[in-house]
């Protein structure tokens, strides 16, 4: 980390203003060469924490007015030398200005590489720089308040406290078995069970809600599937709030899926509105229903939509059948519409049935909620720690297999130190959840899937 490297940090996309970020060693030198304090000081003069107003200078003219703000090592994002040079938000200023400061010294920051420094200088774990990401990407509320709840260390405090204990445990034995002859206060199997419980116990916790913790932080694959003009297009527009699919009254108009994310109630959704299904002579038409049934295989969750005006058709039967065993809501649609006697299956075969109107917007406020009773996340705590993905998942996977089988090794009057090789296994995978133990390819692996300039 001797270099010190600079990149652009606020979005591709004209602004108010915007950032380029440099850090490292020689931070504040460089950014003295393209920035003049209007009251020509010198950046280097200032203590962390402090922010002058003066101008971008580029091949010696003033090309723009801007802001510096400094921080001195270690109190800074990245641990070490950090300048902020905020310009108007221009694409083509915030460019010039980068390459000033990368003519002036600067190396080009990699993808994550600022929050990667955090990381290695101490200032962050693995968990909390995994967060960043997730905070970045959120796209509902719930979603924003459990990743930052991570960035301050909700999951980091649950993990270490559980390791803590581990490494007491393991410290204490091996003490006692390798001097056997020393005043070491002797730990029975009584005590130990009870702390292994407990560190199972509170990763069994973790584990059970992990799938509610994905569903809120990368959302829902959910499939809006039916046969034609049921108004499955109506209803993603309702739920889409904008026109995003094709709606007329001719048969078979929606002939591909049309993608769409929302939120609904604090859950991002993935819609896919996909063609009608029915039985066709096109080609075409006939392509993009094949697709529907890939969809409605592979989607988390299926909204099974209804005429609530019509009988039940072979179509629907089919859809009913395809539906089984899946996570579904029955959505009957046209509840504004005198409703037909004879289109009742939906009822009896789902536990979960919602009736709107996409034409008046009306009972989609059931729908929301019904939506976090089938995901299960209707009393989900954005404040309690949470495994965010499946590597974190995996350590703690392995970690609770091990402290299951060092239970398993006390019951069966095993040595404390054949006991011991069990719970060191298991603090070893906590240790590599939060980062004190993580393989350089494993943190290389995390950091290359965040933007430049984070």
């Amino acid at each position: 980390m001797s270099k010190t490297i600079a990149a652009i940090s606020t979005g591709n996309a004209p602004g108010g203003i915007g950032v380029i970020r440099i850090s490292g060693s020689d931070a504040v030198s460089i950014a003295d060469k393209v920035f003049e304090c209007r009251d020509k000081s010198a950046l280097s003069e200032l203590a962390g924490y402090r922010a002058k107003f003066g101008n971008i200078v580029i091949n010696g003219e003033k090309a723009d007015n801007a802001v510096a703000l400094v921080f001195r090592a270690p109190k800074s994002y990245t641990g070490e030398d950090v300048v902020e040079l905020s310009v108007h938000g221009g694409l083509l200023m915030v460019k010039k200005t980068l390459e000033a400061v990368l003519k002036n010294g600067a190396s080009p920051a990699g993808a994550g590489e600022f929050t990667k420094r955090a990381f290695l200088n101490g200032k962050i774990d693995l968990t909390q720089a995994e967060s960043v990401a997730q905070l970045i990407s959120a796209e509902g509320e719930t979603s924003l308040k459990a990743s930052f709840n991570a960035l301050q260390g909700a999951l980091s405090t649950k993990i270490n406290s559980v390791l803590e204990k581990l490494l007491d445990a393991s410290a204490l034995m091996a003490a006692w078995v390798d001097y056997p002859d020393e005043e070491i206060p002797e730990i029975t199997d009584g005590e130990l069970s009870k702390t292994l419980k407990e560190c199972k116990s509170e990763l069994k916790i973790l584990l059970d809600n992990y799938e509610n913790g994905v569903i809120i932080t990368q959302g829902v694959l959910t499939a809006i599937v039916g046969r034609v003009n049921v108004g499955k297009s109506s209803i993603m527009n309702v739920l889409a709030k904008k026109d995003k699919s094709i709606v007329t009254d001719i048969a078979g108009t929606t002939r591909d899926i049309v993608e769409e994310e929302i939120n609904l109630g604090g859950i991002t959704l993935r819609l896919m509105d996909t063609a009608g299904l029915r039985t066709s002579d096109d080609v075409v038409e006939n392509i993009g229903i094949q697709k529907t049934y890939q969809a409605l295989d592979e989607a988390q969750l299926i909204l099974a939509i209804f005429d609530a005006s019509t009988p039940f058709s072979d179509e629907d039967r089919e859809l009913v059948k395809r539906c089984k065993d899946k996570p579904v809501i029955a959505i009957y649609n046209k509840s504004d519409c005198t409703r037909s006697l004879g289109n009742e299956l939906a009822e009896d075969a789902f536990d979960n049935v919602v009736y709107v109107s996409a034409k008046f917007d009306e009972g989609f406020d059931k729908l929301e909620r019904v939506v976090s009773k089938v995901l299960g996340v209707a009393d989900f705590d954005s404040s309690a720690p949470m495994l965010a993905n499946a590597r974190q998942k995996q350590n703690c996977e392995n970690a609770y297999a091990s402290i299951c089988e060092a239970l398993d090794a006390l019951q069966c009057g095993m040595t404390f130190d054949a006991v011991n090789v069990m719970i060191d296994a298991a603090a070893d995978e906590l240790l590599s959840l939060t980062g004190k133990k993580a393989s350089e390819e494993v943190v290389n692996n995390i950091f290359s899937k965040f933007c430049v300039g984070k």
